[in-house]
C-alpha cells in the first residue's frame, strides 16, 4: 500500500483532448476551479470513509450553499446565481467528480425543489423557500417514484382530497434522496380527477414520516429514504396552482437529467485520470503497465468516450441556454454519459488490478454508484426508448 493514497491526496486533473475549454466562458473557467477546489478541500479527504461506513456528510449541505452549488441557473432574487446552463452543468460535472452522492444532494435540492417551486409556486411560497433553501439552511426532497409505480409514474396512488380549507394527502413515495434529513418535501399526487398535482410537505406535519432506507451498496454516502402520508393536512397555499399533470414533474426530470449528463463525465474522468496515472507507476515484466497494448487500447478507448461526452453536454447546455433543447435530446445525453462512466469505471478498475477493489482508489466507489445513476431519473433502457420514439413517433411504452 502507498502512504499516500491519490484518493485521499486527490491529485486529479481534467483531461480536455478536443481543447473543450476554448468553448467556455472566463466564468465557466472560475466556476469550475471554485467548485474543484472546494471537492479537493472538503469532500475527497473525507468521502471514502463515509462511503464506507454509510453515512451522510450531512455538514456540507450549508457549504455547498456557501459555494453556489444549490440552484446555481435560478434567478438571483431568490439568493441563487443566476449563471447559465453550461456553468450549472459543469459544477455538476465537478461534484460527481467527487462522489455521486455528493452531486445528487445538489441536484435534488436544485433541479427536483428549487426549480419547481420557482416555476409553478405562488411569488410568497417562492420567497418563503427559495433563499434558505439556496443556502443550504432548508433541505429538501422530491417525491415521484412509489414502491409500485417508478417508471410508469402516471400509475401513482399517492392522492390529495379538497377538505374545505386544505388538502389531506395519503400514499408513499419510495427511493427518495434527502428524504430522512429533509425539511421539506416536493411531492406529486392525484386529485379527485385522477390529475396529477405538485403539493409541498413540510417537515412536521402531522401524518408526514420518512422512514430511511438501509442497506445499499451503492450511494453510500446519500442518504435515501421514503415519504409516507398518513392524512396529511396540507394548506392549499402549498399546492401549485396552475401546472397539472405529468408535465410538471417531467421537467424538473429534465433539469435533473441534464444535470446528471455533466456529473457523470466528472465520474468518469476520475476514473479515467486516476487508471492513467496508476499505469505509469504499475511496474509488470519489467515495464510500466500503461507501456503495454492492451492498457493503452481502454485507455484510449477512455479518453475517446470522456471527449465525445464532454461534446454531447456542451452542446446540449449550449441548446438549454438558447431555449431550443427537448426532453429527448436530454434523455440521450443523460443514457449515453451514465453509460459511457460506468464502462470507464469498469475498465479503469481492471488497470488498478486487485487494488481497483480498494478504497486507496476511487475507482470502484464510483463504479458502485454509477450503478444507481444508470437506474435513476429514468432507467437506461426508457431512455432508449424516449429515443426511439423520437425518432420512430412509434410509441412503445403503449
Amino acid at each position: 500500500m502507498t502512504k499516500n493514497p491519490p484518493s485521499k491526496q486527490d491529485l486529479f486533473t481534467s483531461p480536455d483532448y478536443y481543447n473543450i475549454d476554448d468553448l467556455l466562458s472566463e466564468e465557466h473557467i472560475l466556476i469550475r476551479g471554485s467548485i474543484r477546489d472546494w471537492v479537493k478541500r472538503e469532500v475527497s479527504p473525507i468521502i471514502e470513509e463515509y462511503a464506507e461506513k454509510a453515512e451522510c456528510p450531512t455538514h456540507l449541505f450549508r457549504q455547498l450553499g456557501d459555494i453556489g452549488a444549490l440552484g446555481p441557473s435560478l434567478p438571483e432574487k431568490y439568493g441563487c446565481g443566476g449563471m447559465d446552463e453550461i456553468a450549472y452543468g459543469i459544477i455538476m460535472q465537478e461534484l460527481e467528480r467527487g462522489d455521486s452522492g455528493i452531486r445528487s444532494m445538489a441536484s435534488v435540492q436544485g433541479s427536483l425543489v428549487m426549480y419547481p417551486i420557482y416555476k409553478y409556486a405562488s411569488e410568497d411560497i417562492k420567497q418563503k423557500f427559495l433563499p434558505k433553501l439556496a443556502t443550504g439552511e432548508l433541505i429538501g426532497c422530491f417525491g415521484l417514484t412509489e414502491p409500485d409505480h417508478g417508471s410508469n409514474p402516471n400509475g401513482m396512488l399517492t392522492n390529495i382530497r379538497d377538505a374545505g380549507d386544505h388538502y389531506i394527502l395519503n400514499g408513499s413515495k419510495m427511493w427518495i434522496t434527502n428524504s430522512p434529513i429533509a425539511d421539506l418535501a416536493v411531492v406529486w399526487a392525484k386529485d379527485e380527477d385522477q390529475v396529477i398535482r405538485g403539493l409541498i410537505v413540510e417537515k412536521g406535519m402531522a401524518g408526514f414520516s420518512t422512514p430511511e432506507i438501509h442497506g445499499k451498496w451503492s450511494l453510500r454516502a446519500s442518504i435515501t429514504g421514503e415519504l409516507v402520508f398518513e392524512d396529511v393536512k396540507i394548506p392549499k397555499e402549498n399546492v401549485f396552482p396552475e401546472i397539472k399533470g405529468l408535465k410538471g414533474p417531467l421537467s424538473c426530470l429534465s433539469k435533473a437529467r441534464y444535470g446528471i449528463s455533466w456529473g457523470a463525465i466528472g465520474a468518469a474522468m476520475d476514473c479515467y485520470e486516476s487508471a492513467l496515472r496508476y499505469s505509469k507507476e504499475r511496474i509488470q515484466f519489467g515495464k510500466p503497465i500503461g507501456q503495454f497494448q492492451l492498457t493503452q487500447k481502454k485507455l484510449a478507448e477512455m479518453i475517446t468516450e470522456i471527449t465525445k461526452a464532454q461534446l454531447l453536454s456542451w452542446r446540449l447546455g449550449s441548446l438549454l441556454n438558447e431555449g431550443k433543447a427537448t426532453p429527448a435530446q436530454i434523455s440521450m445525453a443523460k443514457r449515453n454519459n451514465v453509460h459511457m462512466a460506468l464502462e470507464i469505471a469498469r475498465e479503469a478498475r481492471q488497470i488498478h488490478g486487485g487494488m481497483g477493489i480498494t478504497n486507496e482508489y476511487p475507482v470502484m466507489r464510483h463504479m458502485m454508484n454509477l450503478e444507481t445513476v444508470l437506474t435513476y431519473e429514468g432507467t437506461h433502457d426508457i431512455h432508449l426508448l424516449i429515443t426511439g420514439l423520437d425518432v420512430t413517433g412509434l410509441n412503445a411504452f403503449n
